[in-house]
């Protein structure tokens, strides 16, 4: 039988809805279901109508508030999550669902400050930032995690986060070597949360990131541990 995910996207600066088709085709192919919303209200109220094995957090929303820039996408995209829809989503982490963040998901929900608990990885602003996107190896892969089991290093062209702060539960899971400043950054974590099951993979820049055999593969490990299907 095979699962159920809920894919909440959409955002500036980056052709999530292309990312999340491919995001949708890699994880068919490990039997599991995507239904994607890019209105993320519209993607809430489906989580609370329904029941989903796992959510995947491909979005940028949060108030926008942390720099200038952002003041010509405002009207559109400055978005604050309502206490209800938090409700929901930390229920379904808690209650054994899964979640599976990728890449920008980190920046989102700026005024629940539980997001960075359940996520199990933050972004601190002032701190954490990212170069260009450039090829590189991903490397230090945990052998012993589930999701990273027979994972071998694998190139891919994406963005390398540097200073993601991870939670006090999170396990890394791979890193990457960036040609900016030569630092190791690790760039994915897992964790239980109570009864559920949280990837967080700050991987998954654009489709050419996501259909790179190394990180598919990894995607639907991650997307099936997340689930409960991998022990």
């Amino acid at each position: 039988m095979p699962f159920s995910n809920l894919i909440l996207t959409g955002g500036i600066n980056h052709d999530y809805e292309d990312a999340s088709q491919a995001l949708k085709e890699v994880l068919d192919q490990a039997d599991i279901q995507s239904t994607m919303y890019c209105d993320i209200d519209q993607g809430l109220k489906a989580l609370n109508d329904n029941s989903y094995d796992l959510v995947t957090m491909f979005t940028l929303r949060w108030r926008m508030l942390d720099d200038e820039k952002y003041i010509p996408f405002r009207d559109e995209w400055a978005y604050e999550i309502g206490q209800q829809d938090q409700g929901n989503l930390k229920r379904h982490i808690t209650s054994g669902g899964g979640l599976l963040g990728l890449h920008t998901a980190a920046i989102c929900f700026d005024t629940w400050s539980e997001w960075p608990a359940l996520l199990g990885a933050k972004w601190v602003w002032g701190t954490t930032f990212h170069p260009p996107p450039e090829e590189f190896l991903i490397t230090d892969i945990n052998s012993n995690h589930p999701s990273t089991k027979g994972l071998e290093e694998f190139h891919v062209i994406d963005e390398i986060y540097h200073n993601i702060e991870p939670g006090p539960d999170s396990e890394a899971l791979f890193s990457a070597r960036s040609s900016e400043d030569k630092s190791l950054q690790t760039l994915a974590w897992a964790q239980q949360f109570e009864q559920g099951r949280v990837i967080y993979n700050a991987l998954a820049h654009d489709r050419a990131s996501i259909k790179t055999p190394g990180h598919a593969q990894f995607l639907q490990q991650a997307a099936l541990w997340c689930c409960g299907e991998v022990q």
